[in-house]
């Protein structure tokens, strides 16, 4: 049940990240226009930075632990030795940091604006929406697959539990 449970955790995880991920893009569609903040200049686009954390338990130690063994009884089996430059650990994600990107601002020409330089040019938030977009659409399907995850997971569980 230790390998279900992990599942759920570890796409738990995955959807806080998904969901942080779709909020900084909003966010900076929301921005995209906007020349002058509390900290003056103009808004820069926010990107969230995971990292990957260990999960508690490995693989190898939940193998270690179960009663029941893998065993090889056919010579076409793959083996279950572990090669050395192969992991054998689970890993999830956390959210490292959100920080700001440090592209340089777009730089428009149009002397009519508030905030126009002498010559006229306006330094414009470092935003291309497409790209967002196409970050929203990434994150709104690594979201989904989370789910299904769960969702998987959750079966599994009660399909064990009608054995």
């Amino acid at each position: 049940m230790g390998g279900i449970l992990n599942a759920i955790e570890i796409a738990s995880k995955g959807l806080s990240v998904q969901r942080t991920k779709m909020n900084t893009v909003a966010k900076n569609i929301a921005n995209a226009e906007t020349t002058e903040t509390e900290e003056g200049g103009p808004y820069r686009r926010q990107r969230v930075i995971v990292e990957e954390t260990p999960v508690k338990q490995s693989f190898k130690s939940v193998m270690k632990d179960a009663n029941s063994r893998l065993s090889k009884t056919n010579s076409r089996h793959i083996s279950s030795k572990i090669h050395n430059n192969q992991k054998n650990e689970l890993s999830s994600v956390d959210i490292d940091v959100v920080s700001e990107d440090k592209d340089n601002f777009k730089v428009v020409y149009d002397p009519t604006h508030p905030q126009a330089d002498e010559e006229g040019y306006v330094k414009m938030p470092n935003i291309e929406i497409i790209t967002e977009m196409v970050d929203m659409m990434a994150a709104s399907r690594a979201y989904e697959a989370n789910t299904v995850a769960i969702s998987s997971a959750k079966e599994m569980a009660k399909n064990a539990l009608e054995i």
